[in-house]
């Protein structure tokens, strides 16, 4: 049976250390602040601005919250996005997505300086990471990486498949594990012959988002499955897009959901936010 990675665990020592850093940044005079802009009232938003806020706080990262109408319109999005750009306490501005349909989320992604984006979204930072010269990590395929690290894999030579090709996930988390030499595929909806090929892999990192698609049989026994789906079952009960119970007899280690990749995206943004303040401190 697989061993569970329990990424709450993960990160608390990772944000024990991100806390560390902070508390001598700020005895050198600068405290790391990160803006959250939150529009409209999208309820599972709100919830992940909260669990931010609170991090924030945890590790001693001053955060503020601008939180906006549902109305707000793009003009006035980009306006208060050029007072952060502009702020010299803020080193860092995230965004939460969804925006409401009259705001166009490229432009907005596209306003925030290069410097200040810590989720690592705006195309110079996705740039960086293409050619492995990085300012910043996106923060879910970052927490991948630390908790392959944590297993003690090493990921050179590895076959690595990561189901899902988003701009969020799967296309930045092949880059990083193309960057630690690993032999990526990158599988997607019109993949042919899906299942041999997942059945390969030494690592799988599902973000496909379908409730349990990587089933037992399309795991080779020892494999490091990395679920970064989050989903409902049949019974409304959250799960990932790996078949947990059944993955886990198969795979050497499997993260859960919950409490596997999730905590580990906050506390990779925490990391992006020290790292912006870093460039103010020198």
């Amino acid at each position: 049976m697989g061993i569970v990675i329990d990424g709450r665990a993960v990160a608390a020592k990772v944000r024990c250390s991100i806390k560390e850093e902070t508390e001598k940044m700020i005895a050198n005079g600068v405290t790391p602040g990160l803006a959250v802009v939150i529009v409209g009232n999208n309820q599972a938003s709100r919830a992940y601005v909260n669990n931010k806020e609170k991090a924030c706080e945890e590790v001693g990262i001053r955060s503020e919250e601008y939180a906006l109408p549902e109305e707000t319109t793009e003009a006035e999005l980009l306006e208060l996005i050029a007072k952060l750009n502009a702020k010299e306490d803020v080193d860092g501005i995230l965004v939460q997505m969804p925006l409401p349909n009259q705001i166009n989320e490229e432009t907005v992604l596209n306003a925030i300086l290069p410097s200040k984006d810590v989720d690592a979204f705006h195309p110079v930072n996705v740039g960086k990471i293409m050619i492995g010269n990085y300012d910043f990590l996106p923060c879910t395929p970052a927490g991948v990486m630390e908790l392959i690290k944590e297993t003690g894999t090493d990921i050179t030579g590895k076959k690595c498949v990561v189901i899902g090709r988003s701009n969020i996930v799967g296309k930045p988390m092949a880059m990083l594990l193309l960057h630690a030499h690993g032999t990526v595929t990158i599988c997607h909806s019109r993949t042919k012959d899906l299942k041999e090929i997942v059945k390969d892999a030494d690592i799988i990192v599902a973000a496909v988002g379908k409730a349990k698609f990587v089933t037992a049989d399309m795991v080779k026994y020892g494999a490091v499955v990395i679920d970064v789906g989050m989903n409902r079952d049949e019974n409304g009960k959250r799960c990932g897009d790996v078949d947990f119970e059944a993955v886990k007899n198969v795979a050497s280690y499997i993260t859960p959901v919950p409490f596997g990749v999730g905590p580990m995206t906050i506390t990779m943004l925490l990391k992006n936010t020290l790292k912006a303040a870093e460039s103010r401190l020198k």
